[in-house]
């Protein structure tokens, strides 16, 4: 029904005239706006209704359409006579006001339940108003979410994971050393530190209940009570044991050293986590240097952890407490007699065994003695004597076969992916070379070949843009497409009067020509079959062995096959003076185009004016008149 929105066919004669200009007016103005205002029925019966106009924006602000609601208020107002009611009596008109006036009222009342308080303010303002948190938008609607709810993607969840990330690498570097070497954080600035490392990841508990996830079906999950209850049963518990303060515990020295070594051990919980950071950021670490410097900090650590059990070994099996004597064949006891600070007992004062290496030369030669056992078998320096000891040995080995295997082994797969365009740039030249020392190319046309392959790919990298194109889908490779065109929508006055469906479907039919200097695009005689733009670089137009014109950027070279009939002979040659860039549409993809979007071929075969016309011969007059023109400028 194509009818005004102002619904002036259902004015009558009682309808008010101001009303009707507060109506015309609004809509005139872009307003939102509510009246009552009499209308009448197709059999001229009068209703009156409470309208409610409200604009509708997009996203660039602009009004597309309106919406407008109509609410039947004529139960509660004054009943009009009409003819049929003319003669009739006041209780008769009154039961027909009432019983006309019945749905409607049923319809505006609310459904009311027992025991339900009822407001006393107007049950018609509270069911006709129209609030601006309900208006509608013509709009893709913002992702929205609660609000203290942190969107797990967002920049800084994504930057607090980076440091957690560090953090946790931090805690697994000091957590095994403190607990092989039962070392107390008896300094303030270490204390301080691991503190704040606490807090920080105290803070990270509090963040994870108010952050999304994504659901089993792949939907963003922003509610906080799932949220809650999701990080409840995966991490909380093991993130709640990694952050307690145990490093304030065991700063304290009447602690005894069993329940400090404990308090200690528990805190390597917090190792657990890299696993769960990792996976939030594997995303941004594809192949590359910044995964080859993560395998090689995951190496160091595992040696890192294996020389702290290394340690513990040692110094487990070097001491004897029941008779309280030494071990010598212990790898500690062959270490300290190597470096000349032999184990000595203190029979008067502790009644224990005192001196030996530092715990600097103990923790170098470990991760020296893991490190060789975990590349190759070791140099025998220093060497396994116990049962014990020789046991971790074989796992040292069998571990490190496996992480040198997977770690090493996919280092040349990294390699070869980051050098992958640089290996098929060069596998390119190589066979192009041969080609053209095969059949013996004339040097001047190899020369210009070669050049035309460097510089090719020095701008497209190897990307093969159709292949790229091929993958996406249909709507997002026209949107790709529009936005590699777009110099050449933008520049040209032919395309601004086109539709976003239509700019769609001549970006899908547009390709993009690079020329190096000397490349001829059309010679004398060929069909011209092609509209050329071009976006950058310069050219020339040659005509009996004379220049008629050079074109540069914005320029459009062809012929309007738009107008005609017959397909055109180019009456010149196009010769690339310097590294072009074309955009390019052919005749039949232009014409299919236009076909189809009958308002737009008006629009274009008018705005559209071609710089040089290659169906046309340039006369013998103008060119003279040309080289006239150049001379008096010189």
């Amino acid at each position: 029904m194509q009818k005004s929105s102002t619904c002036s066919f259902m004015y009558g004669e009682l309808t008010d005239k101001d009303t009707i200009e507060k109506v015309r007016q609004t809509f005139e103005n872009y307003e939102m706006n509510s009246f009552e205002i009499l209308m009448y029925k197709k059999n001229r019966t009068p209703v009156w209704f409470f309208v409610k106009i409200a604009p509708i924006r997009n996203e660039q602000d602009k009004v597309v359409l309106f919406l407008c609601t109509f609410s039947d208020i004529t139960a509660f107002k004054q009943p009009i006579e009409d003819d049929s009611c003319k003669g009739w009596g006041k209780f008769a008109r009154l039961t027909r006001a009432l019983t006309s006036s019945r749905g409607v009222l049923q319809q505006l009342a609310p459904s009311v339940q027992k025991g339900e308080n009822v407001h006393k303010h107007s049950r018609l303002a509270e069911v006709l108003q129209l609030g601006s948190d309900i208006l509608p938008q013509y709009k893709q609607e913002a992702p929205k979410t609660p609000p203290h709810i942190i969107l797990h993607y967002c920049v800084f969840k994504t930057t607090w994971d980076w440091i957690i990330l560090i953090l946790t690498f931090y805690t697994a570097i000091l957590v095994p050393y403190n607990v092989s070497f039962k070392t107390r954080q008896n300094n303030v600035a270490w204390l301080v530190v691991d503190s704040i490392v606490d807090v920080i990841f105290l803070v990270d508990i509090v963040l994870n209940f108010h952050t999304t996830f994504v659901g089993p079906a792949g939907e963003v999950i922003s509610d906080p009570k799932l949220i809650r209850m999701n990080y409840l049963k995966t991490w909380f518990v093991i993130d709640l044991l990694s952050c307690l303060p145990y490093d304030v515990i065991n700063a304290f020295e009447n602690v005894d050293e069993g329940i400090s070594s404990l308090f200690s051990s528990l805190k390597v919980v917090r190792l657990l986590r890299l696993g769960r950071v990792a996976r939030k950021l594997d995303h941004y670490i594809e192949y590359g240097a910044a995964v080859l410097v993560l395998l090689v900090c995951v190496f160091g650590l595992a040696a890192h952890w294996m020389a702290c059990i290394w340690y513990s070994i040692g110094d487990y099996e070097i001491f004897d407490e029941d008779t309280k004597t030494i071990r010598n064949n212990s790898w500690l006891y062959q270490l300290a007699m190597d470096i000349g600070t032999p184990y000595q007992f203190n029979g008067s004062g502790s009644g224990k065994w005192e001196g030996g290496p530092s715990k600097n030369s103990v923790y170098i030669s470990s991760l020296y003695f893991t490190m060789t056992s975990l590349t190759s078998v070791g140099f025998g320096n220093i060497a396994p004597s116990t049962d014990i000891e020789k046991i971790f040995a074989v796992a040292i080995m069998m571990i490190g076969s496996l992480l040198y295997a997977t770690i090493f082994g996919n280092v040349t797969t990294i390699f070869q992916q980051m050098y992958a365009n640089t290996n098929r740039y060069h596998e390119m030249l190589n066979s192009v070379r041969d080609f053209l020392k095969l059949y013996q190319v004339p040097k001047g046309l190899s020369e210009r070949v070669m050049d035309y392959i460097v510089s090719t790919w020095s701008m497209s990298r190897g990307i093969d843009t159709e292949k790229v194109l091929q993958i996406c889908p249909k709507d997002m490779r026209a949107d790709i497409c529009v936005h590699l065109n777009r110099k050449v929508f933008k520049e040209h006055p032919a395309f601004r009067l086109a539709s976003d469906g239509c700019l769609r479907a001549l970006a899908m039919e547009f390709q993009t020509v690079h020329c190096a200097p000397g490349d001829l695009i059309y010679h004398a005689g060929e069909s011209v079959d092609s509209l050329c733009f071009v976006v950058s670089g310069s050219l020339e137009v040659i005509q009996d062995d004379e220049v008629v014109a050079i074109l540069g950027k914005g320029d459009v070279f062809g012929d309007v096959f738009w107008k005609e009939a017959t397909l055109a002979q180019s009456c010149a040659n196009v010769r690339a003076l310097t590294y072009c860039d074309l955009h390019v549409i052919k005749r039949d993809a232009l014409q299919k185009v236009l076909e189809f979007y009958t308002a737009f071929s008006h629009s274009f075969s008018r705005n559209l004016i071609l710089t040089y016309n290659l169906r046309k011969r340039v006369s013998c007059q103008f060119r003279f008149l040309l080289y006239q023109e150049q001379s008096l400028c010189t």
